[in-house]
């Protein structure tokens, strides 16, 4: 990798931590999480364990020894809830730390994405791996099939910007 684009990338990162970002805030995950949250909630397991669930409904008093061991807590009870992440965005939201909500939202919505496609997905998104069809193919399965419409819109403009740099995949 040359250091110009090295140096045009991480001022980009820069600038989007900075909130200075391209992703568009009207597509930003909206919450559906009624229980609402703030700094002195943190930590949810301390603060507010009645608040906090896994992806399969499991209580966090429910994650004990015991109840793995005769198999009451399996691997899937071990995901975290698409809320518990809007909660952990709110407390981050509460302490000036917008950028990291917005990776939170948007880390709630892949939940419902199979970890296989995740990384497919992963995969997909570097350089030189696939084609600009192919890309927006990706968005529009993560916008119509898992309802991950910021993500969708992160692939979108990967591949535009892949197409400008020229970092897509030649057939």
């Amino acid at each position: 990798m040359d250091q110009e684009l090295l140096e045009r990338m991480v001022k980009e990162v820069m600038a989007s931590l900075a909130g200075n970002s391209t992703i568009n805030d009207e597509v930003t995950p909206k919450s559906t999480n009624t229980n609402k949250v703030n700094r002195q909630d943190y930590p949810l397991s301390k603060n507010r364990t009645d608040l906090v669930k896994s992806a399969t409904g499991k209580k966090l008093e429910d994650f004990t020894i015991e109840n793995v061991m005769n198999g009451k807590i399996g691997a899937e009870d071990c995901r975290i809830a698409p809320e518990t992440l809007e909660m952990q965005a709110q407390i981050a939201e509460s302490v000036g730390r917008n950028a990291f909500a917005r990776n939170l939202r948007r880390a709630s919505e892949l939940i419902a994405v199979p970890d296989t496609r995740v990384l497919e997905i992963y995969n997909a998104l570097r350089p030189y791996r696939s084609t600009k069809v192919e890309l927006l193919k990706i968005a529009d399965e993560l916008e119509d099939k898992y309802n991950a419409k910021v993500n969708a819109q992160l692939v979108r403009e990967a591949a535009e910007l892949y197409e400008k740099r020229n970092r897509l995949r030649k057939d």
